[in-house]
C-alpha cells in the first residue's frame, strides 16, 4: 500500500504564504481569459460576472464553445468588412 503525504509541496507552500502569481494562459475572447499560476499551476477563468473562478471541466467546456463562437463571429465580421470595402 502506497502512503500519501498531506504535506504541501514547496510551490503550494510558497503560494499559500505569498499568494499566487497568475499569468494569462489563454485568451478565450476579448473579455474572457484563462489564467495559470506560474508556481503551483492552479488555473482560473473569468466567469459571467467578470470574477475569477476555478477552471473546472465545466468551465473548460464553456470556454471552448465560447471561443469557437467568438472566432466564427470575428471571421464573419472581417469577411463583411472586406466585401463592403471592395464596392
Amino acid at each position: 500500500m502506497k502512503k500519501t503525504s498531506n504535506a504541501p509541496t514547496p510551490m503550494k507552500l510558497y503560494c499559500s504564504l505569498f499568494g499566487h502569481n497568475y499569468v494569462v494562459s489563454k485568451k478565450v475572447t476579448s473579455h474572457v481569459k484563462e489564467y495559470t499560476c506560474k508556481c503551483c499551476k492552479k488555473q482560473l477563468t473569468t466567469n459571467s460576472n467578470g470574477d475569477l473562478t476555478e477552471l473546472t471541466p465545466k468551465f473548460k467546456e464553456i470556454n471552448s464553445i465560447l471561443e469557437e463562437m467568438y472566432m466564427r463571429r470575428t471571421l464573419r465580421s472581417q469577411e463583411k468588412a472586406l466585401s463592403s470595402s471592395i464596392y
